[in-house]
Order: structure tokens, then sequence, then C-alpha cells
């Protein structure tokens, strides 16, 4: 395998994510990983009652978390690389709760994604009902770009196409020449702004096709000149870590990227792909 970090993963400090911290380390160990970050969820201001979902599920216990990594980074230290990481959810009205809270602490790397859409998670049908197809994922793309306009202090886009996850079809009509406009604003802004873009073997697992973002957007972000590339499973249990990096290895090469990022300390370090 030649991608041997993977820079997206949840433990049991995310309210979704079913292994603890430790398990998820062996099992990366197990399957002859360097390196990896947990990326554990934060997402302020999120619309619990909105989405009938456990008031605070999604909110962070930052001090918990970063005290067991590094009891744990000492004594896996001589085994792997772990890295203290953060996935943002990106929200309008969250724009001033994620400045303060992404300077609150020494990350490795911070991922910005989107999981709420004017108050809904596209998790869940209610969003897409109502809507055709075009417009629940074009809506979820500008509010993307938005949301990236007015919030710059994190390292990686994360599954930028995540929306098709959740469609009632997936990626069967997804096409990245529907959404170009938007897309390619997003990611002219991750090239401006030296912000990576994450390739997300997750959406497979799910049922989609491709990768996230599909091949047509990777080929795109390095025609336009991005070069930062991060790689991340994630996984939400033990068993999921570095899970179809087979593809994202292939969609690397064929877009004819030879690195990928690993992040420390806010800094992306390249990997060669062998």
């Amino acid at each position: 395998m030649a991608i041997l970090y993977d820079q997206h993963m949840h433990s049991t400090y995310s309210g979704d994510a079913k292994d603890n911290m430790e398990d998820m380390i062996k099992s990366a160990i197990d399957k002859g990983l360097k390196g990896i970050t947990f990326t554990e969820h934060q997402d302020l201001v999120f619309p619990y009652k909105e989405n009938n979902i456990e008031e605070g599920m999604f909110d962070l216990n930052t001090d918990a978390y970063l005290y067991e990594l590094l009891g744990l980074r000492g004594k896996y230290a001589d085994k792997i690389d772990i890295g203290f990481g953060v996935e943002l959810g990106l929200q309008l009205d969250a724009v001033r709760a994620n400045a303060i809270y992404a300077k609150s602490h020494e990350f490795d790397m911070v991922i910005a994604s989107l999981h709420i859409i004017d108050k809904m998670d596209p998790y869940y049908p209610e969003y897409h009902q109502g809507k055709t197809e075009e417009e629940a994922y074009g809506l979820y793309f500008q509010r993307f770009h938005e949301n990236l306009l007015r919030f710059e202090n994190f390292d990686v886009i994360g599954h930028l196409d995540y929306i098709v996850r959740y469609g009632a079809n997936k990626d069967e009509n997804y096409k990245y020449e529907i959404y170009r406009d938007t897309i390619d604003k997003i990611l002219q802004f991750a090239i401006d702004h030296e912000k990576a873009v994450e390739i997300n073997t997750a959406g497979i697992r799910k049922g989609t096709k491709d990768v996230h973002p599909t091949i047509d957007i990777l080929k795109a972000y390095k025609a336009m000149g991005g070069e930062l590339i991060t790689v991340g499973s994630d996984a939400h249990n033990a068993g999921d870590i570095a899970a179809d990096f087979y593809r994202a290895e292939a969609a690397l090469k064929e877009c004819g990227f030879k690195y990928y990022c690993t992040y420390a300390n806010r800094l992306p370090e390249y990997r060669l792909l062998v």
C-alpha cells in the first residue's frame, strides 16, 4: 500500500463513532500505517432540535480528547505517529465560534467540512424533500463556498462532495459539470489560500462509485494548479481505518499527483507515492 497515513478518523470522542482511541491506534498499527491523525467532530451551534438529534452529540470535549491522545502518543511513539486534529463543521452562524475555537488549541490539522445546510443535515431525507437532486446538491456547494469566504483558519477542505452520499440516487446522476461553476470557485479558493483538498474514501463504503471528491474534480484541481492533497478514510470504527486506500492511490495516480500530504503543527509535508 502506497498511502501509509490516514488523515481523517473519529474515535468515541465523536458522538457518532464506535471505537475508542486506543483500539483505533492498534488497528492502524496492525494495518502497517506509519501515521494517523484523529479529527474528532466539533460542530458548534449545531441545530440539534431541527434534526431531532441528541443535544451535544457533536460538541467535543477537547481537553479530555487531547489529554488521552498525548498519553497514547507517548505509549505508541515507537510504532506510529499520532496527530491531533479536528473536523470543524462549517455554518454561516458559527463563523465567529469556529474562528475562536480554531485558535484555542495547538492542532496539527484542522479539517473544514459542511454537514449542515440551512439548519438541515443532508444525512436525513428531510433535507432532500421538496428539492430536485440538482437543487439539493447545488445548494450544498453554494453554502460550502459561502462559508469558505467567511472562515479561513483551517488546513483541509473535507469530503468536498459529501452530499452525494445521502441523495436518493447517490452519485448515479451526479456529474462535476453540472456544478462546475461553484465547485471551481471552491477549488480556486483552496489554491489561492493554500488549503488542501481531501480525498475521502468513506463514500465508497456508503455506496458511491467514486472517492470524495470525484476523479473529475481532482483532475480539475490539478489542472488549476492544485498540489495539496490529504487522504482520509473518515473511519468511525477501527475496522474502517485506511479502507479503500487503493482507490485513493489509483485516483491520485490517474490525476497525475506524485505526492500526498500529511500535516503536523498546521504545516504540510509531502509524501511520495511509491
